[in-house]
């Protein structure tokens, strides 16, 4: 029997043997960096997070949350705790809900890799899509803060911030596909046909008029925290793939929602969505325009064929880190079972817009 999303990567467990810290020299660390820590420490690992390890940190008087990066071989680029950590530092005096981070740690010795310490936001991590247990007005005020929460991401000035370095200006998603591509082929495990063909396709085909942003890289519900009782967002997770780049790579990942799969996580395809409250895919596309104003969104096909093509590229790079015994969950060998049929809707999408 297949656990639920909800039951499967919600809420913390005791930590699993390999992903054990020192916990004498953490806390030790914990007092002399983070303003107001005050000990005794308990430790849990949060089920979610197949890529960093992800802990909780209980004292008398707060909780924390803790990231670091997995041990063992990694690949170029991931797994970036310090640009997480300098991109909530930066959005968190503006107003943006994000956590509040204390302190980095760059120094290996103290837990074995770098980290960083923010606080523990309380609230609710919704899995499902369809938001169970709320009125469907609840469930449509949640959408349209999801929706605005992104648009504001998008429209912050990301050079007054600080964060004009944060990722090269410009050809966001050449860069991006050659990425994913040396990604997916150092992780590889076997030949997927379509996936050859949308990296040889997708690099000639790039819709014009990109903009820059501040972009977050993995925006969907589980990756945020909502409000205990009201329907709004007060913290976005999750940071690891951010960087400078197309909001229009953000907003339709986000958009994919509607698209994939409903064995996907948070899929809507095929669902009812007016007596839930639920925003169609079109009415998504007016907000978020609205909110940035812009008049529309042409060539979505192609923006669904490219965030299909890099959610491969991501499970697979699980995949090879699952071969080479360095994935972080239980779950990953699961996700590794959606690379095919990601790279067939990735090449259906790439079909419709012209392949």
């Amino acid at each position: 029997m297949t656990t639920a999303p909800q039951d499967a990567f919600s809420g913390v467990k005791p930590v699993e043997e390999r992903h054990k810290l020192d916990e004498v020299a953490l806390a030790r660390w914990l007092a002399a960096n983070v303003e107001g820590f005050e000990g005794p420490l308990q430790m849990f690992q949060f089920k979610g997070g197949q890529s960093n390890p992800t802990y909780q940190l209980v004292t008398p008087k707060q909780k924390y949350v803790l990231r670091k990066k997995p041990g063992g071989k990694l690949l170029p680029s991931a797994h970036a705790v310090d640009r997480e950590f300098r991109v909530i530092s930066a959005l968190h005096p503006t107003g943006f809900p994000v956590a509040r981070a204390y302190a980095l740690c760059e120094d290996d010795s103290i837990v074995g890799a770098m980290f960083y310490v923010m606080e523990m936001v309380e609230g609710r991590i919704i899995w499902d899509g369809l938001i169970p247990d709320v009125t469907p007005e609840h469930r449509r005020a949640i959408y349209e803060h999801k929706i605005a929460t992104l648009a504001k991401l998008h429209t912050t000035d990301y050079a007054a911030i600080g964060l004009s370095d944060y990722g090269k200006p410009g050809n966001y998603f050449a860069r991006q596909i050659d990425r994913w591509t040396k990604q997916y082929k150092l992780s590889e495990t076997e030949t997927v046909d379509e996936m050859n063909q949308l990296m040889d396709w997708l690099p000639k085909t790039i819709p014009p008029g990109e903009r820059t942003s501040i972009v977050h890289g993995d925006y969907r519900l589980d990756n945020m925290v909502l409000h205990a009782g009201e329907p709004r967002v007060i913290a976005v997770l999750d940071w690891e793939l951010s960087t400078l780049g197309d909001p229009l790579a953000d907003f339709t990942y986000y958009l994919m929602n509607w698209v994939l799969p409903r064995d996907a996580r948070s899929s809507l395809n095929g669902v009812e969505l007016k007596p839930l409250g639920i925003p169609e895919r079109d009415e998504v596309v007016a907000l978020y325009c609205s909110h940035t104003g812009r008049e529309g969104i042409p060539a979505l096909d192609w923006y669904f064929a490219y965030n299909a093509f890099r959610l491969a590229c991501i499970l697979q790079g699980i995949a090879g880190r699952v071969r080479d015994g360095t994935a972080a969950s239980a779950h990953a060998l699961e996700m590794i079972k959606r690379i095919r049929p990601l790279a067939a809707g990735a090449f259906g999408f790439a079909k419709a817009a012209g392949l």
